[in-house]
């Protein structure tokens, strides 16, 4: 790598190069190899790993059941994309985008990928944390495509140069920090006047923008606090803790996790399962 660098006039892929999660890229789709999903007993079947993207929808999920609706029971299957699971014929049939969450609703065979469109789906089917008012459903759909929009610019832009890039350059870590500093302050001003993302309600917004930014502000994301000075937004702090303190959040987050020193629940398949969360070190089972 060189800071001179000229691009050719047609590109090839280098095959030792893009440093931590390298293995999970490549420039074509379609499945690598043949596996079956597995599939359990409750209504809803998620395949997901608990990054910032996956943690979306196991909140949703969780604060469904937390509001009494008990038909948003979901078994949650670990796929790790380390291990380049998601390029197995079963998953890319569910999602042809092969990225983590995807979900199949079995009452009605429906699949569905992006955690934009899968926390939409769910909203919708249960008729839960999306307003019924035009314009305040409007303003939620606003902020939900924002992080959609947004969120790349974090993580693939920020998050990669920062923290996952084989080298360091000066470049793109600032120019991606301006925009991580310019995404936090949008939320921080949003958050002045209001005590949730889209106004008054906790809504998929909140649910969609807190596992990015809400973890970046506690400390959580990238190991970046200080670099980005987080503690400079005290609305988007206050959001991020109020969130945080919620039991189907902590819950969420714990969902298809299998690293790092949080309590980890890897798979999920009825709310008994969290009666061992106190073991923060849980071994996934192994799908056939």
């Amino acid at each position: 790598m060189s800071n001179n660098y000229t691009p050719p006039k047609v590109w090839h892929p280098e095959t030792k190069s893009g440093g931590q999660f390298a293995s999970i890229n490549r420039p074509v789709a379609g499945a690598t190899h043949e596996k079956v999903l597995p599939v359990g007993k409750q209504p809803l079947q998620l395949y997901s790993l608990a990054t910032p993207n996956g943690v979306k929808v196991t909140i949703l999920l969780e604060e469904l059941l937390e509001a009494g609706i008990n038909d948003a029971e979901y078994d949650a299957w670990l796929i790790s994309i380390k291990d380049g699971e998601q390029f197995g014929s079963g998953f890319v049939g569910l999602n042809p985008n092969f990225k983590i969450p995807a979900l199949l609703d079995t009452t009605n065979s429906c699949r569905v990928f992006e955690s934009g469109s899968i926390l939409l789906y769910l909203a919708e089917k249960f008729d839960a944390f999306i307003p019924k008012n035009p314009a305040k459903r409007t303003e939620t759909l606003n902020w939900l495509f924002w992080q959609m929009g947004s969120a790349p610019f974090l993580g693939g832009g920020f998050g990669h140069f920062y923290a996952y890039a084989p080298e360091k350059y000066e470049y793109p870590i600032n120019r991606y920090a301006m925009e991580a500093k310019r995404q936090l302050d949008v939320l921080d001003k949003q958050l002045a006047s209001n005590q949730y993302i889209a106004g008054d309600e906790y809504t998929i917004a909140d649910m969609a923008i807190w596992p990015w930014y809400g973890a970046l502000a506690l400390g959580r994301l990238y190991d970046a606090a200080e670099f980005l000075q987080v503690q400079d937004y005290p609305n988007l702090q206050r959001w991020a803790k109020q969130l945080d303190a919620r039991p189907a959040v902590k819950r969420g987050a714990m969902v298809n996790r299998n690293w790092g020193d949080e309590p980890q629940l890897p798979e999920r398949h009825n709310s008994t399962d969290f009666n061992n969360s106190a073991v923060k070190k849980m071994v996934p089972k192994k799908n056939n």
